[in-house]
């Protein structure tokens, strides 16, 4: 077993142990593995495990890698596209990706429905939700979501799958839980007004646990599988 087998069974269990705790199933909570800056090799390494949802947050990297397994014929594998997303770059994360979960203005949104190829299925979208209120975030507050739900939910380019948000990193678990619950409480009434809604994308390494309990439906998860990253690298955002 290489190393990202085994840091992918490592968080695996994690994950199941997590679920466990509050009464959960493991399969209510998918994996996604976030490769930033890492070579396609790591990817491959990745789905010889099992892994099948990757998250990447520059576009023209994560392009390439879709481009790449793709001309190797790998099928199966579902893009996220996870980082801030400029009007320039749009178009590649319409016509490339399968989710983008940082939709935080219709402007966005309307350019990704009108870009997504009439061949593809719809673009699916989590609306991203400043939930810290930090100014150096993107993401809206919560008392805009309604709002903005309502008009993401009539683009016929896209499908509104729920939402995303990066809480202020805390150490405090119990801090990290009300935060958690936050989203997750907007994120049931989102639920109850569109059938599509299916997906909160909460919790990183470090604050997993809470956002487990406290409903999230999706964590995002880098170094811990691929270890260290060099960010000199990529400039591109």
């Amino acid at each position: 077993m290489n190393d990202i087998a085994h840091n992918l069974a490592q968080v695996r269990d994690k994950i199941s142990a997590a679920a466990t705790r509050c009464g959960r199933a493991s399969e209510e909570v998918t994996l996604l593995a976030v490769s930033k800056t890492k070579p396609a090799s790591a990817v491959a390494d990745a789905v010889a495990a099992g892994q099948r949802a990757f998250g990447e947050n520059y576009v023209q990297e994560g392009v390439d890698k879709i481009r790449h397994f793709q001309e190797t014929g790998v099928a199966g594998l579902e893009w996220h596209f996870i980082g801030p997303l400029q009007s320039n770059k749009s178009r590649l994360v319409a016509e490339h990706f399968d989710w983008c979960h940082t939709v935080d203005r219709l402007r966005i949104a309307s350019r990704l429905s009108e870009q997504r190829p009439a061949t593809l299925a719809p673009l699916n979208i989590l609306i991203q939700i400043n939930i810290s209120d930090e100014a150096s975030k993107s993401g809206i507050a919560l008392s805009e979501l309604d709002a903005l739900a309502a008009q993401v939910a009539e683009l016929p380019g896209v499908r509104l799958r729920g939402l995303m948000a990066i809480p202020a990193p805390v150490s405090d678990y119990e801090r990290q839980f009300a935060v958690a619950r936050q989203m997750a409480v907007a994120f049931d009434a989102l639920k109850a007004r569109y059938p599509t809604v299916d997906t909160l994308s909460l919790g990183m390494s470090d604050d997993m646990d809470a956002a487990i309990a406290a409903g999230s439906t999706m964590v995002r998860i880098g170094t811990a599988i691929f270890g260290a990253r060099d960010y000199t690298k990529n400039k591109e955002n």
